[in-house]
């Protein structure tokens, strides 16, 4: 059962819930930013497909355990070819430095190892790259943040592993990223579930560790 409910069910509320007016309207802020070499993180149903712009991307790369139907049909209707990567973010199979751009949408919630999505996130960016990032997560407010911290345990089992109360500026910076026009706050909807941050991280160089 929890099987199919993984496969099958799953995918589909995160596909409709994704697909909410909030969450296309911070994909669309986004997205069109992308170009060159890009790597998207979680591409998952592409939800973010129909915001890229062809003409901008020399090759569009997506890592997810298994990429869903859905995606391949909207990437044929955007006529966007996209490389599959069935693998992990955790663990990226790719030389260092392979990639002008990251996309990373409502994903980092879900990888169980964040921090080492980021390392590698940071390793496969040339040195002037950019990842482009929207995410939910932790609220400022005491109340908001005290029932994310109480029903994120539930909330993984039904959602996929998703964590309401994440510090996304934090897990990023501290991976070696500074961010530039960070944008922060509460959209229309659950406030366990939309206070939104979004923006640019670029590698900090200094932080940057050289391949052997």
């Amino acid at each position: 059962m929890n099987n199919f409910y993984e496969k099958h069910i799953l995918p589909t509320l995160i596909d409709f819930v994704c697909g909410l007016p909030v969450f296309e309207h911070e994909r669309a802020q986004l997205v069109p930013k992308a170009a060159g070499r890009v790597l998207e993180i979680g591409i998952g149903t592409g939800r973010n497909l129909p915001h890229y712009h062809p003409g901008q991307l020399q090759c569009l790369c997506g890592v997810d355990p298994g990429l869903h139907p859905k995606a391949r049909l909207r990437a044929k209707q955007c006529g966007i070819d996209i490389a599959e990567m069935p693998l992990s973010a955790e663990k990226i199979p790719i030389d260092d430095h392979s990639f002008d751009c990251v996309v990373c949408t409502f994903s980092l919630c879900t990888i169980p190892d964040p921090d080492a999505a980021l390392a590698e996130i940071r390793r496969v960016l040339v040195p002037e790259g950019r990842m482009l990032f929207v995410e939910h997560g932790a609220a400022p407010d005491a109340a908001v943040r005290r029932w994310q911290d109480r029903l994120t345990p539930m909330w993984k089992r039904i959602g996929g592993g998703c964590h309401l109360n994440r510090e996304m500026p934090v897990l990023i910076e501290k991976s070696g990223f500074r961010i530039e026009g960070l944008k922060a706050g509460y959209q229309p909807g659950p406030r366990l579930l939309t206070y939104l941050y979004s923006g640019i991280a670029v590698p900090e160089t200094a932080k940057m560790s050289s391949s052997p």
